[in-house]
């Protein structure tokens, strides 16, 4: 059949293929609250593939038993008498980065930044939505049996220092798998915190779906949270010779409290929570002026959180905290007065030589969330005269993210799996050492170490897994035993997933 058009409409018609982004780009693309985020239609990377690998890269972190529909499949069972040690059920769960133990503070802060990315971004996520859910569930089935005795929260399964003597395959795992808590007579405000916020936000992530799952998280996130608040103390107190220097609280534990109040006010609506915050957030350093947001520190998150409920709630009584945010958001700005952030000379953001690649993803995320709070109140941030604008934040954030992904001096993806040319010796036990498919036999102790040495590449591909990245010259060595450059932390996937979920969509990928 013909097709002809009017004069007239021709005239439209190429007007709209010289200008197509100014026709919306795709014509089939439905109005929604982000398709005006000016970025160009044409994007140099595949944000979509690099979500789904994302989200896939926690399946290899999987301790317990494994389900059938296991995506990364030279992984197996592991750790099924977690808990034993005091009579108690911990199967599950993730094993944090590239060793076998689970550490309770680290993952529900990847549970608390896995949900703020469904929450924030979900409604984008089309077909990664069940994966990314299932990651949360994954994380959330495990801290509520740590979470089942009350007063009481199971925070590490595994003894670090035996565990780190060892290069073992988790399925192999023959150190003991000693079992560790607070509780009223050892407390820890600061994972039990961090442990309330996890449950609160993933509480939100269900509630549609599965709403008497949903209600399950809220009750015992208020639970948690009461005790976190009512016998309060670090937890690398107690527990000084097992969590430090691994995962020891060395921001305190004030911070915890107050994110733990800003999530318990988010899921909840109850005016006890907007109370709390109001009475104690000054004495729990809502002002202080620090600009790292990882798993230790929440101050810069719990801002950010917490100006959601002024600018788009209208709540007046924390109008304090877009004040805040915006602190965080001007010491980021190239050039803008009170910018402190160094970059590299290729453009990362960096903050330190352990790990960097965390602050990468936990600040693109809080970037492109808070742009979109600041579009919905039709907001911007005023840096000491310097306007800037949502876009402005969304451009920093999108050029982070393209940096790890392969827009760098050395076209390296720090992405394993994504892209032609990412690291090939990433520091991690099980992808380092022959899978149990192919060497079905134990992999004793110290044997392993003869793989951690060599040369070769790992034999099993960690899809997903985010390194810790390059040094403040840009430069990376891929060598395994390089902890510091080389390892891949549940916590620097989670934010990213909220990133790429927005700029796939913003790129017409999803």
């Amino acid at each position: 059949m013909g097709l002809s058009l009017s004069p007239l409409a021709l005239i439209v018609l190429l007007a709209c293929l010289t200008a197509f982004h100014q026709c919306n780009g795709n014509p089939f693309r439905k109005n929604n609250p982000f398709h005006h985020h000016h970025h160009p239609r044409f994007a140099k990377h595949n944000y979509r593939d690099a979500l789904t690998k994302s989200i896939m890269f926690f399946e290899g972190q999987r301790s317990g038993r494994l389900p059938s529909n296991q995506r990364i499949t030279w992984r197996r069972d592991s750790g099924l008498s977690d808990g034993a040690a005091m009579h108690v059920d911990l199967v599950g769960g993730y094993y944090d980065a590239g060793d076998n133990v689970k550490f309770g503070f680290p993952m529900a802060f990847t549970t608390t930044m896995l949900s703020w990315s469904v929450i924030e971004f979900g409604g984008l996520m089309k077909g990664e939505l069940q994966n990314a859910k299932q990651a949360i569930r994954w994380a959330t089935d495990y801290l509520l049996k740590a979470t089942a005795h009350p007063d009481t929260i199971y925070v590490q399964v595994g003894d670090a220092n035996q565990d780190h003597s060892c290069w073992e395959r988790p399925e192999d795992m023959d150190t003991p798998r000693s079992v560790f808590k607070i509780d009223k007579s050892s407390p820890g405000s600061d994972v039990a915190g961090e442990t309330a916020a996890a449950l609160a936000a993933a509480s939100l992530v269900f509630k549609r779906s599965d709403p008497t799952y949903s209600k399950l998280l809220t009750r015992r996130a208020i639970r948690v949270f009461q005790f976190a608040d009512k016998y309060r103390g670090p937890y690398s107190n107690g527990l000084k010779k097992v969590v430090c220097p691994f995962y020891c609280s060395y921001s305190g534990y004030q911070d915890e409290l107050l994110w733990g109040a800003a999530w318990l006010h988010r899921a909840t609506r109850n005016p006890t929570y907007l109370n709390y915050i109001q009475v104690n957030g000054q004495i729990l350093g809502a002002a202080e002026f620090d600009n790292t947001f990882g798993w230790d520190n929440k101050h810069v998150g719990a801002r950010i959180l917490l100006s959601k409920a002024f600018l788009v709630q209208r709540l007046k009584s924390l109008h304090d905290y877009k004040g805040h945010a915006d602190n965080f958001i001007c010491s980021l700005i190239p050039g803008a007065p009170f910018s402190s952030a160094q970059y590299t000379p290729g453009g990362l953001l960096f903050k330190m030589s352990d790990s960097n690649m965390q602050y990468v993803t936990s600040t693109s995320f809080l970037l492109l969330t808070y742009a979109k709070y600041l579009t919905s109140a039709h907001q911007i941030v005023n840096c000491g005269g310097t306007r800037v604008t949502p876009n402005r934040l969304r451009t920093i954030a999108k050029k982070q993210v393209d940096y790890l992904l392969g827009d760098n001096p050395l076209k390296m993806s720090y992405m394993v799996g994504y892209g032609p040319r990412y690291p090939q010796r990433i520091h991690h036990r099980g992808s380092s050492l022959p899978s149990v498919a192919n060497h079905p036999a134990r992999i004793q102790c110290s044997a392993g170490f003869n793989f951690m040495k060599s040369q070769s590449p790992n034999p099993n591909i960690l899809v997903g897994a985010v390194i810790g990245g390059p040094d403040q010259k840009d430069r990376f060595p891929d060598q395994r035993s390089d902890y510091e450059q080389s390892e891949p932390a549940t916590y620097i996937n989670a934010p990213l997933v909220g990133a790429l979920t927005y700029l796939a969509h913003s790129f017409g990928q999803l």
